[in-house]
């Protein structure tokens, strides 16, 4: 089969096209015959490093395609079935998405619902899942998302234009959510409106402060935050009190959140940060179960209409998916493995 493997950290320069042998999958597992990969910010951090590689490694978490073996003892899927897969690559370094078969644990993989695409499938992985986790922490919030979960709820979501951005927009929606976003230019504001955004704010002009309060003037329920450290003075002037800030990013940060210890006290806000990797199974299996009815009811869905171009890419060319993403293209950035026949 076809996989693309690296043996050392680094630039996508590491990634190369090689034949391996067909994996057999063991007791509990299944193998899955990859239709389509997802490229996310998580893959290229990951191949640059640091640490050890102990073998070649597939790179790719995310990804969605057909049962093609079963192990010994799993009853729950059968060859046919069309899944979508949790963190393939966290499970082991050659169990990524970019290869043609891999091998997973039949607890890491969901059924895809006939009426939703591979693209779908792979594409809302990772970037639907943090949304959820973000959307389900607040104090007073729901702890599953459905329609009506979060009715009567502010939402403001920064960086609206990107793949998680777009994925809360639409989730929060379906859910019944008020939402608000930030972007930088007026292209991403058109995206994030075609997301679901009820409004779209620059955030490179203006008083961003004054112009959210004028929309809640209450203050916001929940802020999912991609930029927690250069926002972070903003969240006590919106926040409403014992509001929530779901941090899953510090972009443009540096590593380091300060905090205006007084006013945040006074509000009794709730910082939760958040990453799949360390969440637990539970916690991404029920997310899964949301999203998934999310994707049944046309409420997630990929495409520019939907605010969230597609870029695709050949197998061969995984490298220069990397580099896309590297490079911060707008949209989703998918691989096409197999045929989805």
């Amino acid at each position: 089969m076809k996989a693309v493997t690296f043996t050392r950290h680094g630039g996508p320069e590491v990634l190369s096209l090689s034949e391996r042998d067909v994996p057999e999958p063991g007791a509990g597992e299944v193998r899955v015959r990859i239709v389509v990969s997802a490229v996310n910010p998580t893959d290229w951090k990951s191949r640059r490093g640091p640490g050890e590689l102990a073998g070649p490694a597939v790179p790719n978490q995310d990804g969605a395609g057909v049962v093609d073996a079963v192990g010994p003892g799993v009853t729950e899927f059968a060859a046919g079935d069309r899944v979508w897969v949790l963190l393939a690559a966290a499970h082991s370094p050659a169990s990524g998405t970019a290869q043609e078969y891999t091998v997973l644990p039949a607890e890491r993989l969901v059924r895809l619902p006939d009426t939703v695409g591979f693209d779908e499938g792979a594409g809302f992985a990772i970037p639907a899942l943090t949304a959820h986790r973000a959307l389900t922490v607040a104090e007073d919030g729901p702890t599953r998302l459905a329609p009506g979960a979060l009715a009567g709820r502010t939402v403001l979501v920064t960086g609206g234009a990107g793949a998680v951005g777009n994925a809360t927009i639409q989730l929060a929606r379906w859910a019944g959510a008020t939402v608000l976003t930030t972007v930088s230019t007026e292209a991403k504001a058109t995206l994030a409106r075609a997301a679901g955004a009820d409004h779209a704010l620059l955030y490179t002009s203006g008083d961003l402060a004054a112009e959210i309060r004028a929309i809640a003037p209450d203050g916001v329920d929940l802020v999912v935050e991609v930029a927690a450290g250069t926002n972070a003075g903003l969240h006590a002037d919106v926040l409403r009190t014992r509001g929530t800030v779901a941090a899953y990013g510090d972009d443009r940060g540096t590593g380091t959140i300060t905090l205006e210890f007084g006013r945040n006290l006074w509000l009794n806000s709730r910082y939760q940060f958040l990453v799949l990797y360390t969440v637990g199974l539970d916690k991404l299996r029920a997310g899964a179960q949301d999203v998934t009815a999310a994707l049944v009811d046309g409420a997630l869905r990929l495409g520019e209409e939907r605010g969230l171009p597609v870029h695709r890419f050949p197998l061969a060319d995984t490298a220069k998916a990397h580099e896309a993403s590297e490079n911060g293209a707008t949209g989703k950035i998918l691989i096409d493995v197999t045929p989805a026949g």
